[in-house]
């Protein structure tokens, strides 16, 4: 009797024991990780689009005729977008007048900027200190917009025809102007207006700047080169010749590569800045107009307009991470990695 009474108090100890252990959050609700989502200004579709990054299209939000550049507030709340009106420079007509603003937690656009007489917004940058710079080409003109009354404040000349993108120095008082059809780039006073010529090369067109502002990475879409410019001499450092019509470009966080669209060979391109020379390209089922780096600032996003495809690369790898479709007619142009 006594031993049953022993046994009847080991058998639940020792079945404890041989038990499997429970799950790490049991009895807590466990969720995945949210997928990351892709911004794109869809050119054609006349609206920005949600994606995640199999296709999977979000949601899409009407703007004014044929968007073509975006740009976030610091703080991601906010989307601006270039309601151009044309889908390319070489197209002509008026052109529209209007920044479309959306709304990014609502994701629905909550207003627009009335550029008035300025048409062809093409061009736009976030300087550090707020203040929204915009591109006008119909007429030729660099906008200064204030960001809590977003009205014009200051309209400056670039001294270059067909202003295309716009870069602001880290510290709020110089915008780098790559100017389409003059073969210059124009470094402009934000102050004085004051600006300053810099001759390039054939068609400059996309820009980037590194971490504290010293280098400005120039692609020239007719010389098959990107000019390496040093933005305190405004001097041409050095030159990096590439393939056939590069669009747009990019520096990776650690300043070691350069990523560049190749529109007319579909290719991204990269180049080392240590050697000045290109080490690898990666192709695409289409024609690259955009390029934009992720967050991460090793990948890049890059959309082929013309087959509806975006692309997500590895800069450091060279190879192609993710593809997608957009919708069919989009007409995808600039995208944007957003992180959760």
């Amino acid at each position: 009797m006594r031993q049953f009474w022993f046994l009847s108090l080991l058998l639940p100890f020792l079945a404890s024991c041989n038990a499997a252990p429970e799950p790490e959050g049991k009895g807590q609700e466990l969720t995945a990780e949210p997928e990351s989502v892709v911004l794109v200004s869809q050119k054609a579709g006349n609206s920005v689009a949600f994606y995640t990054l199999t296709g999977e299209l979000l949601q899409e939000i009407p703007v004014n005729p044929h968007p073509h550049e975006i740009v976030l507030s610091e703080d991601g709340t906010r989307l601006y977008v270039t309601d151009n009106g044309t889908m390319a420079i070489e197209i002509d007509g008026d052109g529209g007048n209007k920044i479309s603003i959306i709304d990014m937690q609502a994701r629905e656009k909550i207003g627009e900027v009335d550029l008035g007489k300025w048409h062809r917004p093409h061009g736009i940058d976030l300087c550090q200190d707020g203040t929204l710079l915009v591109t006008s080409e119909n007429p030729d003109r660099l906008l200064l917009i204030n960001p809590e009354t977003m009205n014009i404040e200051t309209d400056y000349s670039t001294g270059g025809e067909t202003p295309h993108i716009v870069k602001c120095s880290p510290d709020s008082s110089t915008a780098y102007v790559s100017n389409a059809r003059s073969r210059t780039v124009s470094f402009v006073d934000l102050e004085t207006g004051d600006y300053e010529l810099l001759e390039t090369g054939a068609r400059p067109e996309g820009s980037t700047l590194n971490a504290d502002g010293s280098r400005l990475y120039v692609v020239h879409r007719n010389d098959a080169k990107i000019a390496v410019i040093d933005t305190e001499s405004r001097e041409v450092l050095g030159e990096i010749q590439t393939g056939e019509t590069p669009v747009r470009v990019g520096v990776t966080a650690d300043e070691q590569y350069l990523a560049y669209s190749l529109m007319s060979e579909q290719k991204v391109g990269v180049a080392s800045l240590a050697t000045m020379e290109v080490i690898g390209e990666m192709d695409l089922a289409g024609e690259p107009v955009s390029l934009e780096m992720a967050p991460d600032g090793q990948r890049a996003l890059a959309c082929a307009q013309n087959a509806d495809v975006c692309y997500v690369v590895s800069v450091p790898e060279m190879r192609i991470l993710h593809e997608f479709k957009t919708r069919e007619g989009a007409g995808p142009d600039p995208a944007l990695l957003l992180e959760n």
